[in-house]
């Protein structure tokens, strides 16, 4: 059972090139499976019930696994299953008799524009100042999810035309422009910078997501904000203000690189929000507190 996940992993790398992250959540997932499959005396994926996927999502809800996470695990058994179907290893995919926990629709947390130039502003006695202002300008200018970030080279970026080569999930690649404000940070780091990789540690690597969560959250606290400021909350700000100011769904789904645009549809969720503020704020028929 345990080279058949390997099997499925190294199919969803080099078959559906899904991203590294996902195929070691999918991994994570599947390796907890078989670990309680042993304590059931399940010995091969033939002998799988959909009683006994029940009691894994029973014991799940028992250690107050969220929803979300269940759901994940879900689409991780249902892929395993369909692959090993495929491969005509298993007669039929028993997985699909689990109904798939429904989820509570939370909106992003976000900033607004003036917060964005409140953590630009703050000056660090670093000589990282400039790769850390570059690495904030980029992922709010693109909209891009961290994991993209770490990944560029400076190969992709065309400063001459004012667009970013993003290898994006599942292997995609897109391309989107690059705002003035990004390319002149980007110039400005590029002065003390030789590497391929576009931004990189102090020991000369590249960059991980770990040490770019810490820098953003630290730059928020000292300039002032009193909320966990997180990488992604750039990129749902982005989203947001280009949602606002150019009223295209589908423009903001290529923006940010979704392949479904029931993905981007949250973000009418948050521009709504605003309307509905500045309504209570300003119209005199509002409810005033």
């Amino acid at each position: 059972m345990k080279k058949q996940i390997i099997d499925f992993i190294l199919y969803l790398k080099v078959e559906r090139h899904y991203a590294l992250n996902t195929q070691k959540a999918y991994e994570r997932d599947l390796n907890q499976l078989l670990n309680f499959l042993k304590t059931q005396d399940v010995s091969s994926w033939t002998e799988l019930s959909a009683q006994t996927l029940n009691l894994f999502i029973m014991q799940l809800r028992h250690q107050n696994i969220s929803a979300r996470s269940i759901r994940r695990y879900l689409s991780s058994i249902k892929g395993m299953l369909s692959y090993l179907v495929n491969q005509d290893q298993l007669k039929d995919n028993c997985a699909v008799q689990l109904r798939t926990p429904k989820i509570l629709q939370t909106l992003p947390g976000i900033l607004n524009y003036e917060q964005v130039l409140q953590i630009l502003k703050t000056k660090k006695a670093s000589r990282f100042e400039s790769r850390d202002v570059a690495i904030i300008e980029v992922i709010y200018s693109c909209g891009l999810r961290v994991s993209e970030l770490v990944g560029l080279n400076i190969a992709d970026v065309d400063i001459s035309q004012g667009f970013l080569t993003i290898l994006g999930k599942g292997g995609k690649t897109r391309h989107t422009p690059l705002g003035s404000s990004a390319q002149k940070a980007i110039i400005k780091h590029l002065e003390t910078h030789h590497s391929n990789a576009l931004f990189v540690n102090k020991n000369g690597d590249r960059i991980g997501v770990r040490s770019i969560q810490n820098m953003i959250k630290k730059r928020a606290l000292d300039s002032g904000i009193k909320i966990n400021v997180y990488p992604h909350m750039l990129r749902h700000a982005a989203a947001t203000h280009f949602l606002q100011s150019s009223h295209d769904l589908r423009s903001t789904q290529e923006f940010l690189g979704h392949a479904s645009i029931k993905s981007t549809q949250v973000y009418t969720h948050l521009d709504f929000l605003e309307l509905s503020q500045v309504y209570d704020r300003c119209h005199p028929r509002a409810k005033k507190s």
